[in-house]
């Protein structure tokens, strides 16, 4: 046996040498196939120095157009023959070439008070003096999102997708009234109910990256973002919100995306992210495991889960939708989401495409106005989807950041998840179109719990550590999956920021038995019946920590893409 390993060993270091000379590691695992392919790809460039003339030149001498300078991630947006990628690829110069990938949107009645916004804005904490940067498909100029005044709070307005920054989809603008609407048109003398976003005193600046079809391209977001950066001190931008996303392809150390939402989150803004739709995927017999979609899965975002408040704002009978993605990240195996919050079937703004498209969503004026009749809201519909939780996260930030400025985005982060109600049922069941989804309350679905705002503000303990989200590790021998250790993270130091505070003591099943390792699950939940990976049977987990194609492999990454959830869940 052992000389075989040595064999195996000596074999593998001439591949690796010639897979670093002929470039192929520097191209992404969804362009490996396409360098053959007759015409020209759209990529993004990533150098390992600052932009300069000549990374333009490279690019042109090999027959491409450069079609953006994404000076964020040190790129460039540009199209480039298929037969040229190789070639480029070897250039020392170069880092990373990836495919420009689309991405789609994700997709307030009860979820303000869902999230005890309520006890913030009775202390005078509404969003004033904040800043939230949403990239979407736009924001339509509407009175709830105007001040008192009749100004509108949306400050600055930036098209990223070669038309104008409006709305004509209508993602951006239900997204925007769940961060920041403040009910104008819900507030009349025939009014019964107030549909209020969570922060509804915020400025709001609409960086349009998604187009009339809730569609856009990794560099469109990355431009946006960019942008947000820039314009941070002017418009005191601390919080982007990005209610959309896309599979995952390459380790979030590589993927372009991933690498600008961590300069926004250096630069100080909160960077919130819809976590996915697709929990119910189980092409993979996962059960919805390792869904989480980009730029979801870097560690330093909040990753946002969905919750269904059930048309209630009494959280007693709130459970966890059937279709919000669950963690781990396929390729790095990072613990998402980190937080969940209302999603599901959320009262919101109306605009564009989508309130044409689904006239059944619109709500009926008697939704919250005294009148009997049947007649349709031109004002306010229903969207539900992790787009919509991740609106109500922001619209949280906005308003603890009014009350507490100097707070950091680590700070953000991890008060959000130590302060999260961590009180769930072990699982909960769903019945849509015939098909029963059962859900799992562990950190992989919930991640640290359910947002609360109140203890939030509460909570006077500062994190001096980064909040990044952990790996979780999966120990053949023992049968265990762990956390791994880091040191210079909160969850590793020491008890108030221990793993068991942040997540709670109900989500370690097993003890402390690796060296330098937190257990997650023990063999105990893990081989009983209590259905802990969605099914009374071990195939879930095996599928999912025992699988190629989720652990190192890009095949794994082949989920849909990321849509909105029009109808929601019962």
């Amino acid at each position: 046996m052992t000389k075989y390993l040595a064999l195996s060993i000596a074999l593998l270091a001439p591949i690796a040498m010639f897979a670093q000379h002929n470039g192929s590691g520097k191209l992404s695992p969804d362009l490996q196939n396409k360098q053959t392919h007759q015409g020209s790809v759209r990529v993004i460039v990533q150098f390992k120095h600052p932009l300069n003339s000549s990374h333009q030149a490279k690019i042109r001498a090999r027959g491409g157009v450069v079609e953006a300078e994404l000076g964020i991630v040190k790129g460039m947006a540009a199209s480039l023959p298929a037969s040229a990628l190789a070639i480029l690829a070897r250039d020392a110069d170069v880092a990373y070439i990836s495919l420009d990938r689309p991405l789609k949107s994700t997709s307030i009645d009860v979820a303000a008070p869902s999230v005890y916004a309520p006890y913030l804005w009775n202390l005078g904490y509404d969003g004033t003096g904040i800043g939230v940067a949403i990239i979407d498909s736009g924001v339509h100029l509407v009175d709830d999102l105007k001040d008192a005044a009749g100004r509108s709070r949306v400050v600055y307005q930036q098209d990223f997708t070669g038309g104008n920054s409006d709305d004509a989809y209508g993602h951006g603008t239900h997204v925007a009234g769940i961060i920041a609407g403040n009910g104008k048109y819900s507030t009349c003398s025939s009014c019964k109910m107030l549909i209020r976003g969570v922060a509804p005193a915020a400025t709001l600046v609409n960086l349009r990256a998604l187009d009339k079809n809730g569609a856009g391209n990794d560099s469109s977001v990355i431009g946006a973002i960019n942008q947000a950066i820039a314009l941070k001190s002017k418009y005191n931008i601390r919080v982007l919100n990005l209610s959309l996303g896309r599979p995952i392809y390459e380790s979030y150390t590589l993927d372009p995306l991933c690498q600008a939402v961590e300069k926004a989150w250096q630069a100080g803004i909160v960077v919130v992210v819809a976590a996915g739709n697709d929990g119910r995927d189980n092409s993979k017999g996962t059960d919805g495991y390792g869904t989480i979609n980009a730029p979801a899965n870097d560690p330093m975002v909040i990753a946002v889960g969905a919750m269904n408040t059930h048309g209630t704002p009494d959280r007693s009978d709130d459970t966890v939708t059937s279709y919000s993605s669950k963690g781990p990240s396929t390729i790095d195996h990072i613990v998402k989401p980190d937080i969940v919050a209302p999603g599901n079937q959320i009262v919101s703004l109306e605009q564009g495409y989508l309130k044409s498209a689904y006239p059944n969503n619109r709500v009926p004026n008697s939704f919250y106005q005294t009148t009997t009749g049947s007649t349709l809201s031109d004002k306010y519909f229903v969207l539900s989807g992790t787009s919509m939780a991740a609106g109500a996260v922001s619209g949280v930030i906005a308003d603890l950041l009014e009350a507490h400025s100097a707070l950091t985005p680590d700070q953000v982060k991890a008060s959000l998840m130590k302060t999260a109600s961590k009180s769930f049922p072990a699982f909960s069941t769903v019945v849509d179109s015939g098909v029963t989804y059962t859900s799992q309350y562990d950190v992989f679905t919930i991640g640290a719990g359910y947002i609360d705002a109140q203890a939030a503000l509460d909570d006077s303990s500062l994190a001096n550590l980064p909040a990044t989200s952990p790996t979780a590790y999966f120990d053949s021998a023992s049968g265990n999956v762990y956390f791994l250790y880091d040191q210079n993270a909160l969850w590793g130091s020491n008890a108030l920021w221990g793993s068991s505070t942040i997540w709670g003591a109900n989500a370690f099943v097993g003890s402390s038995n690796l060296s330098g390792t937190n257990a997650l699950w023990g063999s105990n939940a893990l081989w009983g019946s209590n259905a802990l990976w969605g099914s009374n049977t071990v195939d879930g987990f095996n599928a999912l920590w025992g699988s190629n194609a989720l652990w190192g492999s890009a095949s794994g990454a082949q989920t849909q893409s990321l849509s909105v959830d029009i109808d929601g869940e019962n």
